[in-house]
C-alpha cells in the first residue's frame, strides 16, 4: 500500500509558482504591462489552480458548501472510468485496488489508519451505522445541538421511539454553541454526542477536542458529520479525539455523490458491528478475524466504484496542493469578505472568531428577488428564508446568504461578492 500521512497533504507545491512571483527587474522593464498582468494573475491565483476549474470563467462561484466544483483531474478520472468500461470493463480486483488507493489517501489526509476507514453511500448512512450498532438502552441520553443537519434529529427520534432513549438538544446562541452549553446537558447517562463539525448554514466550527474530552469524561462517544469540514484544511482525527465521523465527498473533497468516507476510531471497531451483510462481509472463520476488526466490514456490498475513481483523483489533487495552503488561502479571502461586510454594516449570521470557509449574512429581500439579482450578476451562492435572530413569532423573515469560499477563489471573487451584497441589501 501507499505510505501516506498527514504530512503528505501539507505544503506540497512546486517552486516554479513561487519563482514566477519574483521576475527579474530587467525582464519586467522589457515586457512591461504583459509581465505585470502575469504577476497580477499569479497574485490572484497563488496556488495556480484556477485553470483547473472551467466554471470560474463563467461564474463567480462561491457555493462549494452546496456542491463543489470538480477539477480537471477529476473530470479526467471520470472519463477514464467510463471510457474503459466502454472498451473492456474493469476487473473486480482493479476496482478494489482503486478503492484502497482512495482509502489510503483519505486516511493519510485525516491522520487515521487505513483500517479505520470505510466507504459508505452518504454522510447520513455513517450516522445511522453508529446509532444502529451501539446497544442503546431505555434512559440513555443522546445530546446534539440545533445546528446539526436535518437528518440527525430524524435519526434520533426514531431511536427514541424504538429504544426509549432521551434526546437533549443544545440551543445555539447567535449561531454558536460553546462547549459550556453542552456541559449543562451531558451527564453519566449520556451515550453519544453528535454535532456537525462545521454547521452548513452559519459556518460555526465546533471545538472538537473539547467536545471529545467532555464525552469521554462521561463514558460517552463523539460522532461528527464532517461533510462541511473535510478538505478545507489540515486535521488529525486521533488528536481531536473524535470517535466516529463521516464526510460525503461532493462538497469540499470535490468528487462524486455516491461515496462518503466513514471513520471509526480503531479502539471501537470491536464495539460496533454492521447491521447489513452481503458478499463482501467477513466470514465467521478465524481467517477473517482481522477483517472483522477493520472498518471494511461495513462495506458489505458492491461499492460505487466510479465515484471512488473520482475520489482518488481529487485526493491526489488536494495532496499536491497541500491542505495547509488550502486553508491559508481560503482564510485570507474569508478575512477580506468579513472586513468588507463589516465596512458595509451588513448583518452577519456567522459567529465571530469562526475559522471556517463559510460566511453567511442577512438581507431583507426575499430569496426569489435575490436570486434574480444573483443570476444577472452571475454569482453563485446559497439562499434561505429564515426567521430573524431572536425575533418573536410572526416577524417578517429575512434571507440568509451563504458564501462558501474555496482555495480556487480570488480577491476579485470576494470583491465581486461585496459589490453584489450592496445590491442585495438595497431596500
Amino acid at each position: 500500500t501507499m505510505d501516506l500521512t498527514r504530512r503528505d497533504f501539507l505544503g506540497v507545491t512546486t517552486t516554479a509558482a513561487a519563482m514566477s512571483l519574483t521576475p527579474h527587474r530587467a525582464e519586467s522593464a522589457r515586457w512591461g504591462p504583459r509581465l505585470q498582468g502575469t504577476v497580477r494573475a499569479a497574485q490572484d491565483d497563488p496556488l495556480g489552480v484556477r485553470k483547473d476549474f472551467p466554471a470560474l470563467r463563467e461564474f463567480t462561484f462561491l457555493n462549494t458548501a452546496y456542491t463543489g466544483l470538480i477539477p480537471q483531474a477529476v473530470v479526467d478520472a471520470a472519463r477514464e472510468w467510463t471510457d474503459t468500461r466502454a472498451r473492456r470493463t474493469y476487473t473486480v480486483g482493479e476496482m478494489l485496488a482503486r478503492a484502497d488507493e482512495a482509502r489510503t489517501l483519505y486516511a493519510g489526509m485525516i491522520g487515521a489508519g487505513e483500517d479505520e476507514i470505510a466507504f459508505v453511500s452518504s454522510t447520513t448512512e455513517g450516522e445511522n451505522i453508529v446509532v444502529n450498532s451501539l446497544d442503546f438502552k431505555p434512559g440513555d441520553i443522546v445530546v446534539y445541538d440545533d445546528l446539526v443537519y436535518p437528518s440527525t434529529p430524524v435519526i434520533y427520534q426514531r431511536l427514541a421511539d424504538a429504544r426509549g432513549v432521551e434526546i437533549r438538544v443544545v440551543k445555539n446562541r447567535n449561531g454558536a454553541v460553546p462547549v459550556e452549553d453542552f456541559k449543562k446537558l451531558v451527564d453519566g447517562r449520556t451515550r453519544l454526542i453528535s454535532v456537525a463539525w462545521i454547521n452548513n448554514n452559519s459556518g460555526f466550527r465546533h471545538d472538537m477536542k473539547a467536545l471529545a474530552d467532555l464525552a469521554h469524561a462521561h463514558g460517552a462517544y463523539l460522532y461528527s458529520d464532517a461533510v462541511q469540514f473535510m478538505g478545507t484544511g489540515p486535521v488529525d482525527v486521533r488528536a481531536e479525539g473524535v470517535d466516529f465521523c463521516t464526510a460525503g465527498t461532493y462538497k469540499w473533497l470535490m468528487a462524486g455523490f455516491g461515496v462518503a468516507a466513514f471513520y471509526v476510531r480503531r479502539e471501537l471497531l470491536e464495539r460496533i458491528h454492521p447491521t447489513n451483510v452481503g458478499w463482501r462481509s467477513p466470514s465467521a472463520g478465524p481467517a477473517s478475524a482481522s477483517a472483522r476488526q477493520s472498518a471494511r466490514k461495513f462495506e458489505y456490498a458492491t461499492l460505487a466504484f466510479g465515484d471512488l475513481y473520482e475520489l482518488a483523483a481529487s485526493l491526489r489533487y488536494l495532496q499536491r496542493i497541500g491542505l495547509d495552503k488550502i486553508e491559508a488561502r481560503s482564510q485570507t479571502l474569508v478575512t477580506r469578505l468579513w472586513s468588507g461586510l463589516a465596512e458595509r454594516k451588513i448583518q452577519l449570521a456567522t459567529p465571530e472568531n469562526t475559522r471556517s470557509p463559510i460566511v453567511s449574512f442577512y438581507i431583507r429581500k426575499p430569496p426569489a428577488e435575490a436570486e434574480k439579482i444573483l443570476a444577472v450578476e452571475r454569482v453563485k451562492v446559497s439562499l434561505q428564508a429564515v426567521a430573524p435572530p431572536g425575533a418573536s413569532a410572526g416577524a417578517s423573515p429575512l434571507t440568509r446568504v451563504r458564501v462558501a469560499i474555496a482555495f480556487f477563489n480570488s480577491e476579485a471573487d470576494v470583491d465581486r461578492m461585496l459589490e453584489v451584497a450592496e445590491k442585495l441589501t438595497v431596500a
